[in-house]
């Protein structure tokens, strides 16, 4: 199957309505990109292919601007400009009427907008690498294949068996090269004005992306954060200032972005012979490819006996050294409300990527190590649980007094500890939010070292709707560790203290090294 090249004999430039002189603004002056978080998505990754949040798009460009009816065009907006907010400012009789050109120019895009018109069909013969031309009627397409019609009738594009290609007499003029919103102004007196453009766009998102590494002394921790920025459209700004907005801000939904046809052109023909004369064609499944990894130097085949010993050494590979002191880290500002991260220089928010900026770095951040666990003794009978791992969580407070005293945004955590000189991942964790003071939890997953048993003993003579468990906790690690349990139900008696914890009632009690504790507890059931 042959890929088809697209050409244009002839650009010409987009011919205006009647008296109005289109204006074409490509430079770009200056840019202030202000990015918003996907509303209601918390501490979520943000979204691969069409990022959920938006952005506050402001540029200032300098036009020359003629005497008369114009329709100044402003080439390279956002791909998910909503026109409906754009604020253009500058212009010195004002704007009279807005337009965003979905339309942009490709393969697929030519096609659509020569539909029931003429253009030039050219083809080269294999045998004598002669070039004929004649002309065509586009029929149908893009979707699916090109159908036109000569003086020989109807033809499908790319499938005669000779090298094809299409010539355009001009380029239309709703198709833009890049992303273009049009408005149109009377100008009394030629003049060049400075013009500022304001909008809000689709497909961009940000987030806080931290990093925290335990220290060998394992009470302290050091938390970094990156500012990671999202740009899911297909324009970039160079040289932009940039800025992000965190807090809980209400926005409306917005209506469905218009869109033009796909750009790219699929073109599908039968291959010019038959089946016959390839009898070894046939639709069979190729078998999986083999599983390899890079040793040293040496290639090794992942085989069952030795799959165990080399993700030893994968888990076993030390994490990237802690970053340097950053040479730039984005300023904290207060919006309202609101928090607003600024980056201190003017970066680059490319098409179809992200990027990362430091935004938060605190050393020697105190927090507590505590294995916590909920209650899953049974109410209606005697019996004894399987031993359940507690859930481990690192917790802090967010207060200067401890290391923080500053707002953090929601995001992922990724927790490393140290072990024989080496920094390795132990788990991630969910963020959300927090603010100055607020308790911060961060559980990194469940324990194969501190675990507990429940057993709900036989009720006794005494008063009824008293239910009896003893809860038993076990420490295999070489230290004494935190334990914590919640009690669901109303207490009658416990053979230990218990506190209050966020409207709970918690047992909190230290483990000891290689040892156990127990709680003998009696509920009074529900009812």
């Amino acid at each position: 199957m042959r890929r088809i090249a697209v050409l244009s004999a002839l650009f010409l430039p987009a011919t205006p309505a009647a008296g109005q002189t289109i204006v074409n603004s490509e430079r770009i002056d200056k840019i202030s990109v202000t990015l918003y978080r996907e509303p209601g998505r918390g501490e979520r990754a943000i979204d691969a292919g069409w990022p959920g949040g938006y952005a506050l798009i402001t540029e200032t460009r300098t036009i020359s601007l003629p005497a008369g009816r114009l329709v100044i065009r402003f080439a390279g907006v956002a791909e998910g400009m909503l026109p409906e907010s754009a604020i253009v400012s500058g212009v010195p009789k004002g704007v009279g009427e807005k337009n965003r050109d979905a339309r942009l120019l490709s393969p697929a895009g030519l096609v659509d907008a020569y539909l029931k018109r003429s253009v030039t069909i050219r083809r080269t013969s294999g045998a004598t690498g002669k070039t004929t031309t004649e002309d065509a009627v586009i029929q149908s397409g893009p979707g699916g294949g090109v159908v036109f019609t000569t003086a020989a009738g109807a033809e499908a594009l790319s499938c005669s068996g000779l090298p094809e290609s299409l010539s355009y007499p001009g380029v239309p003029s709703d198709l833009a090269a890049k992303p273009t919103l049009s408005v149109t102004t009377d100008n009394a007196v030629a003049t060049t004005a400075t013009v500022q453009l304001s909008y809000l766009a689709q497909g961009f998102d940000w987030s806080a992306n931290y990093v925290a590494r335990v220290g060998d002394d394992g009470k302290t921790l050091d938390l970094f954060a990156w500012l990671t920025v999202a740009n899911g459209g297909s324009q970039g700004f160079a040289d932009a200032n940039t800025q992000a907005v965190a807090g809980g801000l209400h926005r409306e939904a917005a209506a469905r972005l218009p869109k033009g046809p796909p750009p790219e052109l699929h073109l599908k023909c039968w291959p010019m012979d038959i089946t016959s004369t390839y009898p070894k064609w046939s639709i069979e499944r190729a078998p999986p490819p083999q599983m390899v990894v890079e040793e040293s130097v040496d290639r090794i085949v992942v085989t069952g006996s030795r799959r165990e010993r080399i993700a030893m050494r994968l888990q076993a590979m030390p994490a990237p050294p802690p970053p340097p002191a950053p040479v730039m880290m984005a300023q904290q500002e207060d919006l309202g409300d609101l928090k607003l991260y600024r980056i201190p220089e003017p970066v680059t928010v490319a098409a179809l990527s992200r990027k990362q900026v430091a935004m938060i770095d605190r050393k020697g951040v105190t927090f507590e190590r505590v294995y916590t666990a909920a209650f899953n003794g049974w109410l209606n009978g005697p019996g004894t649980t399987p031993s359940i791992g507690a859930r481990l969580v690192l917790r802090t407070e967010n207060k200067e007094a401890d290391g923080l005293g500053l707002p953090l945004p929601a995001g992922v955590v990724a927790v490393f500890e140290p072990a024989n000189g080496a920094s390795l991942l132990v788990g991630e964790a969910s963020l959300k939010d927090r603010a100055i003071g607020e308790e911060l939890e961060l559980g990194i997953g469940q324990s194969n070292d501190v675990r507990h048993v429940t057993t709900a003993l036989p009720r006794t003579k005494g008063p009824a709707g008293q239910v009896p468990f003893t809860v038993k906790v076990t420490n295999a690690r070489s230290t004494p560790e935190i334990f914590e349990l919640g009690l669901p139900f109303p207490i009658v008696s416990a053979s230990d203290a218990v506190i209050e914890r966020k409207g709970d009632k918690i047992w909190r009690t230290v483990v000891p090294a290689n040892g156990e504790a127990v709680l003998n507890v009696t509920f009074k059931a529900p009812g």
